[in-house]
């Protein structure tokens, strides 16, 4: 069986790593950029879930109205959209050519 811990560093290289970044980033630096990472980390979990919850709210009147118009289709009646407030059938044209 594979270890999945085979290409994880271990304790020493840590150690490396950690001593690369203080020099390339200096001392000073490390905490304002823990901090701004921590930022942009939080605001991307934020936008994600607001994406999620908030995906009804952005649609536009005309897509409501397509997905209406989706919702009504009956695939019985061979192609024909039946518009419930009305009762009349609207029939769709559909051309099978390909441009």
């Amino acid at each position: 069986m594979i270890d999945p811990m085979i290409g994880m560093p271990q304790g020493l290289e840590w150690l490396v790593i950690l001593a690369i970044v203080v020099l390339v980033f200096g001392a000073a630096k490390l905490p304002d950029l823990a901090r701004s990472s921590g930022q942009a980390l939080r605001i991307f979990k934020t936008e994600t879930k607001s994406l999620r919850d908030d995906d009804d709210a952005e649609k536009t009147p005309e897509q409501r109205e397509i997905e209406a118009r989706n919702e009504a289709h009956d695939p019985a009646a061979g192609g024909e959209v039946r518009n419930d407030t009305s009762g009349e059938v609207l029939r769709e044209r559909r051309d099978d050519t390909t441009a």
